[in-house]
This record gives C-alpha cells, structure tokens and sequence, in this order.
C-alpha cells in the first residue's frame, strides 16, 4: 500500500466519523519517561465498523500502547480518537469502558467469583434485570462453546483455553460494539490456540463486532485479519490486506516480516472460491459417470490454496473438483490456475 494511501486515513476534527463500530485516530500520540522515542508517534487510521483488526510488529513497537488508548487505560498526550462518531474524551471514562469489550494475555478472571458471576459482571452494573442476564449467559456459553453446567464453577476448575473463552464471553456480556484484545492466545499451548483462533475467526463472522487484535505473531495476524497495521518504532508503516502486505509491501521492513517472497503464504491467502469467481469462462466438471474420489481429493470453496497445493501433490492429479457442502460440483482447479493467481497478485511494475 503506499504511503498516499495511508496517510488518507487520517481524520480531521471536522469530519468525524458517525457510523457505530468505527475508531479512528488521528494524529495520536503517546511517550513514556522510560523511552528514548515516543510509544505512539502521530498515528491517524481508520478502523472500519466490523473488522478485524490486527495490530502487527515487534515487542516495544507501540501496539499494546495504541490499544489501550482506545478505552483510556492511557491517556494519549495529543490526537483525538473517535468512537461511533464521538470522541472518547467527552464520555466519562466508566461510560466507555463499559462500551468496550476487553480480554487480555492473563484472562482477567476473578478468581473468588464463579463464572456466572466473572460473565454478568458488567450487565449487573448496567442494571439489567436478572431474566435479561440469565439468556444473556445461556446465549453466551452456547457462543463459546462450554456447558451452562460450568456457570456455578470457579476458573481454578478449568483449564487454560477454557478460561481463554470465558474472559471473552465476559467482554461480549453488554454486547459491545467493539471488543480489545491484547495477545489473548500467547499463553495458551499450541493446539487450543489454533481452536481459539478458529473460534474467534466463526463468532466475528455471527457477530460482526469490530475487533482491535494485538499481536507479535505473523502467522496468527494473517489467519485472523481482515486488515493489519503494522507498527516499527511508534510509527504506522503500513496498513492493509494481509493479501496487500504481502504482495505490496511498502519497505524492506514489511518484505521481511510478512515473508513477501514467501509463495506458500501468497496461497495461503487466496481460497479456492477466489478462482472460481475470477475464471470468466468457468470450466465446470461434466459427463456422464464421476469418478470415484479418494478421501480427501475434493476441494471446498473455502479451502486456501496453500491447502490445494498440498491435496494437489498428494492425489498426483492436474487438478481437482470443487464441490459445496452439498456435494454440487462447482468446478476444477488445478496447478494451472494456482500459476495464474500467483502471477496476477504480483504488483505491477
């Protein structure tokens, strides 16, 4: 993306932004007395209503310090940050918190409380009635996936990635249209931080939040977002697609991080449904008897092609079928149109 493109985020006092969801900051800034260059150093972007947004770079970069901005656990030391079309600093601080769904690295939960009482602590203190809370807990645990049995349980009796999930059912209690989250799955091992990842990816894909999500992870920016910022220094170096980081990136910085000569991470952004809408002159599979596929030999519009490239080598076709969950056949893909893809995503000179 280039550097115009960027600086066209940023928003003016005089046009600020009205539709719900949406954050914008402009020209935020924020220094420590610890640090020789400032955390956050004039950065103005745009946070469209219903994304999910990561924040992307080093440790120190300055991430963390612009998430915690939003809900004012900093306070910025000049820039404006707007919220829904207000800006933030006219609401009292309780007032927007309580707007605001926040999970961290360390879950959060209180440890004297059950998890019925961890979950409906903020629609108690809005003054819901009980029945209200009540389906709003029921709802929830059906979300995250956890037996309402676990409600009168204490977070000691669950275990990590069990924990992980009731903090977030704690930020979405109030229904927020917005939610923080600040490296939520660092702790967690490896195989229930994947299952998260998938969890969040299905619930912003029911609930359409706007989600800001702090991480250092590249490979876990790029599975989740819709959009990332990177960040070097205080400073935005780019925001974008992780399809645009890749192919576009605005520095060797970027190049390096994202791994822009990487092919299998190109693929891995671009799913099977991308080809099928892009190939004018579809050549759907036809004839008289199908043949008889091998497990996994049949691909599915959401699969990436990182994922094809792998069933490709494995089944030792050319190409093969696409079908629905239904079992249509929506078509064929192939090496030939993983060569065409690559080459059509490569930024023009």
């Amino acid at each position: 993306m280039s550097s115009e493109m960027i600086s066209s985020s940023a928003v003016t006092v005089d046009a600020p932004v009205r539709e719900s969801g949406e954050i914008v900051f402009e020209r935020v800034s924020k220094s420590f007395a610890t640090n020789t260059y400032p955390a956050v150093d004039q950065v103005s972007v745009k946070i469209t209503a219903c994304d999910l947004v990561v924040l992307l770079g080093p440790s120190g970069c300055g991430k963390t310090t612009l998430l915690k901005m939003v809900n004012r656990l900093y306070e910025p030391d000049s820039g404006k940050i707007w919220m829904g079309g207000k800006e933030i600093h006219t609401l009292p601080v309780n007032e927007l918190r309580r707007q605001i769904g926040y999970v961290i690295q360390q879950v959060g939960l209180f440890p004297h409380m059950t998890i019925q009482k961890n979950i409906s602590v903020v629609p108690h203190l809005l003054g819901w009635q009980e029945k209200r809370i009540n389906d709003r807990l029921e709802m929830l645990m059906e979300l995250i996936g956890l037996p309402v049995s676990y409600l009168p349980r204490y977070p000691r009796q669950l275990s990590g990635g069990e924990q992980q999930r009731v903090g977030l059912a704690r930020a979405l209690a109030a229904d927020p249209e917005i939610l923080l989250m600040d490296e939520p799955f660092a702790a967690v091992d490896a195989i229930n931080r994947e299952r998260l990842q998938s969890e969040l990816i299905d619930l912003h894909s029911k609930l359409n939040k706007t989600i800001l999500f702090v991480t250092h992870d590249v490979e876990e920016a790029f599975r989740l977002a819709n959009k990332i910022i990177v960040m070097r220094a205080g400073k935005l170096v780019q925001y974008g697609t992780p399809l645009e980081l890749v192919t576009q990136p605005e520095n060797e910085f970027i190049e390096d991080l994202v791994g822009s000569s990487n092919i299998l991470r190109k693929l891995s952004l671009v799913n099977v449904n991308s080809i099928l809408k892009a190939r004018k002159n579809q050549s759907i599979y036809s004839g008289g008897s199908q043949p008889v596929e091998k497990p996994n030999t049949v691909l599915r519009p959401e699969d990436d092609l990182r994922s094809v490239v792998s069933l490709l080598l494995c089944s030792g076709k050319d190409s093969l079928p696409v079908k629905d969950s239904v079992g249509h056949l929506l078509g064929t893909v192939g090496y030939a149109d993983l060569r065409e893809m690559l080459i059509s995503n490569l930024p023009s000179e």
